[in-house]
């Protein structure tokens, strides 16, 4: 297996709301709990997943309300059938943009290169948040080391390739730069953060769901 790249989401609000810091949407869940509500693209995604670590992280309860797609969920909390959601940035630029959406803070342990002048949600009094979405490359159990040494050392070569590291750049993606051995240290300590999180096989689901195979 290899790491391919890493970027931030996006935390969001619709306007309607008037919320304009992750403070107040914090005050304003506990205010009502249970009562108001958060969207995702679907049962068990990543945002879905996202979402209720920043809520067990934040001690609030709201509604799970999930879409079928990723637009609809913007559409939802844009229109205010939902009040906050985590998305990927790429999806939520045009209504952040024209101000449906207000961005309140990013997943990822540094600001977003496409979103500079919105906190981490760690900077914004959420200490230690850190949910990027990251990808990588699997291979089935039982492949000859040779193959999948050199298909590592591929998938290195290409991400290094100054026009493709450009390119993610201005996508707001980083290079993950993991050897083999580290980007597998990594996903165990992934699986640990989900079961720290979450109990049981809920812990299973958000670990499986962010894998790319």
């Amino acid at each position: 297996m290899a790491a391919l790249t890493s970027q931030p989401y996006v935390l969001v609000a619709g306007k309607w709301t008037g919320i304009t810091t992750i403070g107040e949407l914090i005050a304003a869940v506990k205010a009502k709990p249970g009562n108001l509500k958060f969207g995702s693209a679907g049962l068990g995604t990543g945002t879905h997943l996202g979402a209720e670590r920043f809520n067990l992280d934040t001690g609030i309860k709201a509604l799970h309300v999930p879409g079928d797609t990723m637009p609809q969920a913007i559409a939802d909390t844009v229109a205010g059938r939902t009040t906050y959601m985590i998305a990927p940035i790429s999806y939520t630029m045009g209504d952040i943009r024209t101000g449906k959406l207000r961005a309140l803070g990013v997943t990822t342990k540094k600001r977003s290169s496409l979103l500079p002048e919105v906190p981490t949600i760690a900077e914004a009094g959420v200490p230690g948040f850190d949910y990027p979405i990251w990808y990588g490359v699997w291979v089935p159990a039982g492949t000859p080391a040779a193959v999948v040494d050199k298909l590592a050392k591929d998938i290195a070569r290409v991400l290094a390739a100054p026009e493709l590291r450009a390119w993610l750049e201005e996508h707001g993606a980083e290079r993950m730069g993991m050897t083999q051995p580290e980007f597998a240290r990594f996903v165990v300590k992934e699986s640990q953060s989900a079961g720290a999180h979450h109990q049981g096989g809920r812990s299973e689901t958000l670990v499986s769901k962010r894998f790319v195979a």
